[in-house]
């Protein structure tokens, strides 16, 4: 008994230390690594971590802070970035399509958790925008393009893998059975198959996809496997922890000693990171070699918003294993 206290005084202590630097007043979610502008990625994160903490009221305010600023009512989508400091906080009308699907999941689970039916109704209405503009067919494929407007080229499309979020498109095709979530999920991992650059075999943050279905590293980023990427081998594992579409990242990863992983790799070059992993990239390299042991949620005070929500997110996952 003393331990389940202890465990969860624990699991306070990591959601607690979240929001108190990172969720403001009302509802938004500050990235203290990006200038403190907002994004859905991380309001989408955060709610996530509301349900698996069963914080209803958090979770509200950071539902009501996203759709009351983030709305946009000409594709039922979210503007993906809020800068409080610019006089148009969303002058940037486009979406990111990883930030809507992270709020359309965490609406339907806080839907099916607390018996919600709006909820619920507005993880569909999401779903629904979601499919109608940020999914294609091209090559023979169906694909979730990073956003709406920017990424279709016709000679070619721009792929970003992290924003494959299996997981989600399972629990969004089992409540709505529309085919589109299993055959984003299967061509999502045949692509990521076809996704392996360099000697290192890995992802890239960015990747062109030719209208042959061949790639290559899309020309405006550099070709790094790196902040982006880091989470493809996470929600892979989220899906399906057997999948051997974890081999390039245990193959790689493992030629490392733990804290002297770096943190991002350039696959054309081969040069990699002049530092190395730590909280939440760390705490993914972790799942994927199974070295679960080093799993936390205990946040240092040094960590930034992305770090401290991939580790927290890491560690919903492993829990719902």
């Amino acid at each position: 008994m003393l331990i389940l206290c202890s465990a969860q005084a624990a699991a306070s202590d990591g959601w607690n230390r979240y929001k108190a630097t990172f969720l403001s007043g009302d509802g938004r979610i500050v990235d203290t690594g990006n200038n403190n502008v907002s994004h859905t990625e991380g309001q989408g994160y955060a709610m996530l971590l509301a349900v698996h903490y069963d914080d209803r009221d958090s979770f509200a305010r950071l539902w009501k802070w996203t759709s009351t600023h983030l709305s946009n009512p000409q594709n039922g989508l979210f503007y993906w970035r809020y800068d409080p400091a610019a006089a148009n906080p969303v002058a940037d009308k486009n979406n990111a399509a990883d930030g809507d699907v992270l709020i359309a999941w965490a609406l339907q689970r806080a839907g099916e958790k607390w018996n919600n039916a709006d909820y619920l109704a507005q993880s569909d209405k999401l779903q629904r925008a979601i499919v109608a503009q940020d999914v294609v067919t091209y090559a023979g494929h169906t694909l979730m393009l990073p956003g709406a407007q920017g990424f279709n080229k016709t000679s070619y499309v721009i792929l970003n893998p992290s924003y494959f979020i299996f997981p989600a498109w399972r629990d969004f095709a089992r409540r709505s059975h529309l085919k589109v979530w299993n055959q984003l999920i299967d061509d999502g991992l045949d692509v990521l198959g076809e996704m392996q650059f360099g000697a290192s075999q890995l992802p890239l943050d960015w990747v062109a996809m030719n209208a042959d279905g061949s790639m290559a590293p899309a020309t405006a980023w550099p070709p790094r496997f790196s902040y982006d990427a880091v989470r493809v081998p996470l929600y892979v594992w989220w899906y399906d922890a057997q999948s051997l579409r974890l081999t390039p990242f245990q193959r790689f990863w493992g030629n490392f000693s733990r804290l002297r992983t770096p943190a991002w790799i350039d696959v054309i070059a081969n040069e990699s990171a002049p530092y190395n992993m730590d909280g939440g990239l760390l705490a993914i390299r972790d799942l994927t070699l199974g070295d679960t042991g080093n799993l936390t949620e205990s946040l240092s005070e040094r960590q930034d918003y992305y770090s401290a929500s991939l580790q927290l997110i890491v560690w919903m996952a492993w829990q719902e294993r």
